[in-house]
């Protein structure tokens, strides 16, 4: 794997050479046969694990078909982004200005993606974006050139309003951390919750990344809902789970939330995630042999087992190679290329989906409950899930 200092010193050592006058010509002529790769993800912090499970199924996607994108070389170039939104436009700048890069993969975190976005929009760099859901990126402010292969932060939500009311659960507790993220998850279930014919009876926050709930599961103990609806992830959706547990909700007041609630988490929260009901694009239980020869072949790969993350990536760079070889690794022409990564039908291990005219995934959304430590499939949530893609004007 070339790593990011690697091109580096090789661009400054070819830099140095051809201002003798001696190899221009050939660098020239390598340049053009080759295809700029840059991946601005989190590879320290919190989100570490994420942005590698990212790159892992990009590069996963590409080896498979040979290594190269529409018969081109990768020149990869790898950037930190540290999840910090406050350097996230240099960061990107760092990739499209100075390292000149036709492909930008990244991020994770939505707050780095804005500032991604800030510089690619308006530009011909095609940027993928493998999970941060931040809606803006594919609503108000989308553009021809960015594509998400992930999700909006309501789409998962969306999904979870209509199986809540068919079994039952017509009064419902809505809880979430007081950020863009949380705030954007309640505008799906909302939506969905509220069509099917429930009735939300309180909307509780707690500021991010506040993990001293008690206070609202004692207001949630006195109100007695139906159920109780959520977006919590990581350590947080962990510990909300063991607390509610403690509080002695569990077993009287069902807890349902975005499959974000018990993705990875499983462990840390232990028994109480027992029955835990969520919907999500995937689940590592998924019975299809697309996704179990993906998971098998993941494993050989990188000796850890693939999780939705990794499912993005493995997505991103499914794209990445069939829009490229649609195009014959002609990266000059935009607009082919930009429409050669709309028409795409992806053959994912989450299942097959498509892009909607706002650039982002139609899918179906799966209805799982946490069984023995495994978010087992239990039925499909939702179908041919679309994001409103409000507000898009494609420039």
């Amino acid at each position: 794997m070339t790593t990011r200092r690697l091109v580096l010193s090789r661009g400054a050592a070819l830099v140095g050479a051809a201002s003798t006058g001696l190899l221009l010509p050939q660098i020239v002529r390598a340049q053009s046969d080759r295809i700029r790769v840059g991946l601005m993800l989190p590879y320290t912090g919190t989100f570490a694990q994420l942005g590698v499970a990212i790159e892992n199924g990009v590069r996963m996607a590409i080896d498979e078909k040979g290594g190269k994108l529409g018969g081109r070389t990768i020149e990869w170039f790898k950037v930190d982004d540290e999840s910090e939104p406050s350097k996230g436009v240099e960061n990107a700048q760092r990739l499209v200005q100075r390292d000149k890069v036709d492909i930008l993969v990244g991020t994770v975190h939505s707050g780095v993606q804005m500032g991604i976005h800030r510089v690619v929009r308006g530009t011909d760099v095609l940027n993928i974006i493998p999970n941060a859901g931040v809606h803006a990126a594919t609503r108000a402010l989308c553009a021809p050139n960015v594509f998400r292969t992930s999700f909006t932060n309501s789409q998962p939500t969306l999904a979870l309003g209509k199986p809540m009311m068919d079994k039952g659960l017509k009064r419902a507790v809505w809880i979430s951390w007081k950020y863009a993220a949380g705030e954007e998850a309640f505008e799906g279930f909302k939506d969905s919750y509220t069509k099917a014919g429930g009735t939300i009876v309180k909307e509780l926050s707690l500021p991010f990344p506040n993990v001293e709930f008690q206070a609202l599961l004692t207001e949630i103990a006195s109100i007695k809902p139906d159920a109780v609806a959520c977006f919590f992830a990581g350590g947080g959706a962990a510990k909300f789970m063991r607390d509610y547990a403690a509080a002695g909700l569990k077993d009287s007041i069902p807890l349902w939330g975005s499959g974000f609630l018990t993705e990875g988490v499983l462990e840390a929260a232990g028994p109480a995630a027992e029955g835990v009901m969520t919907t999500m694009h995937y689940a590592d239980s998924l019975d299809t042999p697309r996704n179990k020869q993906f998971r098998l072949e993941y494993a050989k790969a990188f000796r850890m087992q693939p999780d939705v993350y990794a499912v993005q990536g493995y997505d991103s760079g499914q794209v990445l190679v069939q829009a490229l070889a649609a195009v014959k690794g002609d990266t000059s022409n935009k607009k082919a290329l930009y429409q050669a990564v709309e028409k795409q039908a992806v053959d994912s291990p989450r299942g097959r989906w498509t892009f909607s005219n706002s650039h982002n995934p139609i899918q179906d959304f799966y209805l799982r409950r946490v069984e023995n430590k495994d978010n087992k499939v239990i039925g499909i949530a939702a179908r041919n899930l679309a994001d409103s893609g409000a507000g898009c004007r494609m420039a």
